[in-house]
């Protein structure tokens, strides 16, 4: 969800889900994780909606009148992974979801 980041990324972005979703199914805890710490940024989210990691809305849920088309993409999240777009503020956005074995769902994205 960061601009700048083009769809050539899209490899390294599910790369660095996938490596989250694994570290968290191997035992990380989801606050070992720094959102900033990834181009784009990872968000993670309880399925409610809650943010458990977001460079701006920790602790925010998206389950809200709002955030309600960011929301209703990002639950289509499956333990395989998939890419789901939305719109956000007058932009195409594309993110990478995926399901954690616990119900997490990490993600990280692009504007297109």
């Amino acid at each position: 969800m960061s601009t700048g980041a083009m769809a050539a990324d899209e490899g390294a972005i599910k790369g660095n889900v996938d490596g989250i979703v694994a570290g968290i199914d191997g035992g990380k805890m989801p606050t070992d994780y720094k959102a900033g710490d990834y181009d784009p940024y990872v968000f993670i989210m309880e399925k409610n909606g809650t943010m458990v990691v977001h460079p701006n809305k920790q602790g925010q849920s998206l389950n809200t009148d709002e955030f309600k088309t960011v929301y209703d993409a990002l639950v289509q999240s499956t333990p395989e992974g998939l890419w789901v777009e939305y719109e956000w503020a007058g932009a195409s956005k594309k993110t990478y979801v995926r399901t954690t074995a616990g119900g997490l769902i990490v993600g990280s994205g692009y504007t297109k």
